[in-house]
């Protein structure tokens, strides 16, 4: 007799297969399940309902206890649901690029209300809207806006971007000039710095890291211009696997502004401190300048890393003293030959 006078539950439901929500307002399961299939066209028979968020089977004993307007998922007979990882596995096997596939993940977006669920589709959605497949000003101007007009196409900036950051580290040799007091110490790191320009200009400021027309070797970035943070000095790898598209959006190319070519062996504390050191007491043609050249300046040496990972602590390493000077390693291949020699002979 109860059960004539209980009062209708709001819920929204939708179907597996399509994002739309239905407002239904049910006293039971057993009312809720005949709306539902008539609303979705799905046949009752072994129909059953859990909820959106987790997968959760809704029994007649639960239905009661549920919240007003929660979220649930009518599936049939062979459909099964393990929650809101079901409509990112959806998303991400439709093609990356269509219509269909940005519209569900904003349906999705404007009815979400947790939080944390609406940062992961807010991220989803950027990654969705790309336009890392158009690559000239006048197919994409939306992504040069605040770029040089003398710059044509993503990749030619992108270079010059990678060019530039490259020539501040060359800027930075150049100005410890500036704190040597010796006459002949002050001319020799003059020479040592030309040198290290003009090989670096050959190399064209090693642009090449960020452009994603160039060989596959020399570029940090995929094809379509994915890049991928290579972790903390120490590590290996990212833990966090970051990665991001700077080719694809404006907001994201001003985001990977954020991200840092870090100098494994420290640029400040340690390489030029020991390039000072080393032509205290030699002329250039001495020092082995290729050896400071990639570690100032070349993947030898640099790693691109997301700013969460970029650790701004000493990293505690030091130059290889066997390569600071030229021939260091022919000698010392000398002085092993001649201890053989003398060994043969005693």
């Amino acid at each position: 007799m109860f059960g004539l006078f209980r009062k209708s539950k709001p819920v929204k439901i939708r179907s597996f297969s399509e994002n739309t929500k239905y407002g239904v307002a049910a006293k039971d399961l057993k009312e809720l399940m005949k709306k539902a299939c008539t609303t979705l066209q799905v046949p009752l028979v072994d129909a059953h309902v859990c909820l959106y968020s987790d997968g959760t089977e809704v029994t007649e004993e639960f239905f009661p206890t549920l919240p007003d307007h929660t979220e649930l998922v009518l599936l049939s007979r062979e459909q099964t649901w393990s929650g809101v990882v079901c409509d990112i596995g959806h998303l991400l096997n439709t093609d990356r690029h269509a219509d269909g596939l940005i519209k569900a993940a904003k349906d999705l977006l404007s009815d979400e209300q947790s939080p944390k669920r609406r940062k992961i589709l807010t991220d989803l959605l950027q990654n969705l809207e790309d336009r890392s497949e158009l690559e000239s000003r006048e197919e994409d101007e939306e992504w040069f806006k605040g770029v040089d007009t003398r710059f044509k196409t993503k990749s030619a900036y992108m270079k010059f971007n990678c060019g530039s950051r490259i020539r501040g580290y060359m800027k930075e040799v150049d100005d410890a000039t500036k704190t040597i007091q010796k006459a002949q110490v002050k001319a020799e790191l003059l020479k040592a710095s030309t040198c290290l320009a003009e090989k670096l200009k050959a190399a064209r400021y090693n642009g090449c890291y960020f452009d994603r027309t160039g060989k596959e070797p020399d570029r940090l970035c995929t094809r379509e211009g994915w890049f991928t943070c290579q972790g903390s000095f120490d590590q290996d790898v990212c833990p966090s696997l970051h990665s991001i598209n700077p080719y694809g959006s404006r907001e994201s190319r001003i985001i990977f502004s954020t991200w840092n070519l870090d100098h494994r062996i420290e640029k400040k504390r340690t390489i030029i401190p020991s390039l000072l050191e080393a032509l205290q007491n030699h002329k250039t043609a001495d020092v082995n300048l290729t050896y400071f050249y990639r570690l100032l300046f070349t993947r030898e040496n640099l790693k691109l890393v997301h700013i969460v990972c970029h650790k701004k602590g000493a990293h505690n390493l030091r130059c290889d003293a066997k390569e600071i000077y030229r021939g260091a390693r022919n000698s010392d291949k000398g002085n092993q030959r001649a201890k053989g020699r003398k060994r043969r002979l005693m």
